[in-house]
């Protein structure tokens, strides 16, 4: 790509032209007059932003001063000086339309770009129907699907947050033929098994307990041994960065041939591991050591959540999977003890063979969760604690004292009524207590983790605010996470990549990226159920009292959230009667108003 100042040369005559004073010629370079602003037209979070070469922040562009602008244009941008607000610009002259192709959809004898709602020109494009949607450049176009088709979903998502690569054809010719032992240690008789959700395909870790020597096994596939550094495989697997999880299907970060089969810890099959051995005092409570070494094991057992459980219910655990749930039940208690246990409803979504939303289910954390995730927590801390202080971490920044103000106003306005303790951490566990006298646990959990920063990777150690930890990285899931991998390399070969820092900076983004496009599908999902359910009265509740009033059904449809219309005045979580009254497809905005 061009650098604005060879796409100033190269249209420099066009640029002049427009107006003198934009540019001066000085020491033999092109100087910007200070009125002016050069730079590409961004998009993020329903905004525009000019994004200039050489400055850390962008400017934010009024949809109405784009001047028929859309996103990767180079343009040229007068400032407007807002003694009152924060500086702006104004588009005044685009001086090359982007190559990009912009995602339109055909509405009431409009061309609308689904990714921000901008009306554009689509006169080239021959008999639309409504709701088809097209893939749109300046002077060509092609047929993308129709709206009223809901398979069309995923697509769109994938397309608009860049990521539809990785539907392309993504198998390799490993090899499935079994590998010379060599240094490994063979782990073949110890019975480990795996614990994961029904239906999963690739197995990431299995446990085994050896209570008898208080030594805890955490197995976790060796997909460092497939995967060189460097080779074509690595490079994918690093852009791709995670697996993608969508309601019907995943997009694996790896090949299925290595994330459902050779990697993935099946029963009964000996598979390469990558163990973190862990030795402990059940009694105190406390780590006495840890290795970490590579492993030929075999396991023996593949349960799910929901088996686990109902052995537990039935007292039927092997005595290694009940001494390892009594342990991790009291290693969970003393974690809590600095970290926290916020109450999060996470929702996954079922479809019907169309592709239409069928049910939500709110995941639930259980005994059997809790005993594989105080596992997996124990073998994340050690492998930090091996890395010294530079490596890839898994970071959590302590919240800014600002969003706690800002939450403690909130949580009053809800008739909870709190003050700051000594520090943040105890401010917080007295704000939960509080919550709990006033039967509002998972509400205030809510405002909390929206008062909090976010979790990123970083190349330097940091603390895990919300875990409590002073070391913590993640080591559990190279299958589905390419830091997993890169930790794995780090500690076989005790060698941190030149470019780590980059490493931790693209995997974060690509993390946000991943997570913001599962929203833009989900959220579609839910306008399309909405749209068939409008005019129904529904139970719900206020959820957000920001610039736009939202509220959420409870009753059915957990998660759906829809911008109120007649406000007037009605408390956070205040329950509410409602009906949804209309819904914008391609923007995915859901309306609703207050039954009174």
């Amino acid at each position: 790509m061009r650098s604005n100042d060879e796409k100033i040369k190269a249209n420099i005559d066009l640029i002049k032209s427009f107006d003198g004073e934009i540019l001066s010629f000085e020491n033999g370079e092109y100087k910007i007059n200070k009125k002016y602003k050069l730079g590409h037209i961004e998009v993020g979070n329903d905004l525009f932003y000019l994004s200039s070469e050489g400055e850390s922040k962008n400017t934010l562009v009024e949809k109405v001063d784009l001047l028929g602008a859309n996103e990767g244009d180079f343009v040229i941008a007068r400032v407007i000086f807002n003694p009152r607000g924060k500086l702006k610009v104004k588009v005044v002259f685009i001086v090359e339309k982007s190559r990009n192709k912009t995602l339109v959809a055909y509405k009431n004898k409009d061309f609308i770009s689904i990714k921000n709602g901008n009306k554009l020109d689509g006169k080239i494009i021959k008999n639309p129907k409504n709701g088809d949607i097209y893939l749109l450049e300046n002077s060509s176009y092609e047929f993308f699907g129709n709206l009223d088709n809901p398979k069309i979903d995923e697509k769109i998502s994938l397309y608009l947050f860049k990521e539809d690569y990785r539907l392309d054809n993504y198998e390799t010719k490993v090899s499935s033929k079994e590998i010379a032992l060599g240094k490994r240690i063979d782990l073949t008789g110890l019975s480990f098994c795996t614990i994961d959700p029904v239906g999963a395909k690739d197995h990431d870790d299995a446990i085994y307990y050896d209570y008898k020597n208080e030594t805890l096994y955490v197995a976790i596939a060796d997909v460092s041994h497939y995967i060189k550094e460097g080779s074509e495989l690595d490079i994918e697997a690093r852009k791709r960065a995670f697996s993608v999880y969508f309601p019907s299907y995943v997009l694996p970060m790896l090949p299925f041939v290595l994330s459902s089969d050779l990697c993935s810890l099946k029963p009964n099959e000996k598979r390469y591991a990558f163990v973190c051995k862990i030795k402990l005092d059940s009694k105190k409570l406390e780590l006495k050591g840890s290795e970490f070494f590579e492993a030929l094991i075999e396991s023996k057992n593949n349960f799910s959540y929901e088996v686990i459980d109902d052995k537990i219910e039935k007292n039927e655990l092997p005595n290694e999977l009940l001494e390892l749930l009594l342990l991790t039940k009291g290693l969970r208690e003393k974690r809590l003890e600095h970290g926290y246990n916020f109450r999060n409803e996470e929702f996954k979504m079922y479809l019907n063979n169309s592709g239409e939303l069928n049910n939500i289910e709110a995941s639930k954390s259980t005994f059997s969760h809790q005993l594989v995730e105080e596992c997996m927590l124990l073998a994340n801390q050690e492998a930090a604690k091996k890395i010294g202080n530079v490596g890839i971490f898994r970071i959590h920044e302590e919240p800014d004292i600002k969003k706690i103000d800002k939450l403690i106003e909130e949580l009053a306005s809800i008739g909870l009524n709190v003050k700051k303790k000594k520090n943040i951490h105890t401010t917080i566990s007295y704000i939960q207590k509080e919550a709990e006298r006033f039967f509002l646990e998972k509400e205030v959990d809510k405002m909390i983790i929206k008062a909090q920063q976010q979790a990123k990777y970083s190349n330097h150690l940091g603390d895990h605010f919300g875990l409590g930890f002073s070391h913590y990285s993640h080591f559990t899931s190279p299958i589905r996470r390419y830091s997993d991998l890169t930790l794995h390399r780090i500690l076989k070969g005790d060698k941190i990549p030149k470019d780590i820092e980059q490493i931790c900076e693209e995997i974060s983004n690509t993390e946000r990226q991943i997570a913001k496009m599962v929203w833009d599908l989900e959220g579609r999902k839910y306008a399309r159920w909405a749209i068939k359910n409008l005019n129904i009265e529904f139970k719900g509740n206020i959820c957000d009292v920001g610039d736009i009033i939202y509220g959420e059904l409870i009753d059915v449809m957990a998660g759906l959230k829809f911008e109120i219309k007649n406000y007037k005045g009605e408390k956070l979580y205040n329950k509410i009667n409602i009906i949804l009254t209309e819904v914008d497809l391609i923007s995915k905005k859901i309306f609703g108003q207050i039954v009174r």
